[in-house]
């Protein structure tokens, strides 16, 4: 399996991947590919279906949620892992900034095929996403009426 160290390097600092085995993060890495986006095209869509996982390599990601400019994303940034794990509708726009934008990008499909090919991978991901949740309810918790820091 021939994979760019450079990817690897910037997959290893994902925290979605960071606790991957070299051999797993190689996994990962071998089912994407760079894609560069033109200035102003719109990548993904609020609401639109789950293509895919994106990790900025270069440029800069305006997004876009419910007509609300958020902060745009950056070199080591990402968009579309949760739709692209849970297949749900896309929860912002995402639009390429004024100089473009490259990216490496995962389909769906090939990284459901790489969790049922690689079971390995699995758990660190999910051990992932429930580290978030907790810091999510904890953060409502905090800001809820009643709640005891």
């Amino acid at each position: 399996m021939s994979v760019s160290p450079e990817i690897l390097d910037r997959l290893k600092t994902v925290d979605l991947f960071e606790a991957l085995s070299s051999r797993d993060l190689e996994h990962v890495a071998a089912v994407g590919r760079r894609v560069d986006h033109h200035a102003g095209k719109e990548i993904v869509t609020e609401g639109g279906g789950s293509a895919g996982f994106h990790l900025i390599l270069e440029g800069e990601a305006a997004i876009n949620v419910g007509g609300n400019a958020r902060p745009s994303l950056r070199p080591g940034q990402y968009f579309g892992e949760i739709s692209m794990l849970d297949g749900k509708p896309r929860t912002a726009s995402v639009t390429a900034g004024g100089e473009g934008l490259a990216t490496f990008s995962i389909a769906s499909w090939d990284f459901h095929g790489l969790l049922e090919k690689y079971p390995t991978i699995t758990k660190p991901i999910i051990v992932n996403l429930c580290s978030r949740l907790r810091t999510a309810e904890a953060r409502v918790a905090l800001g809820s009426p009643g709640a005891q820091a």
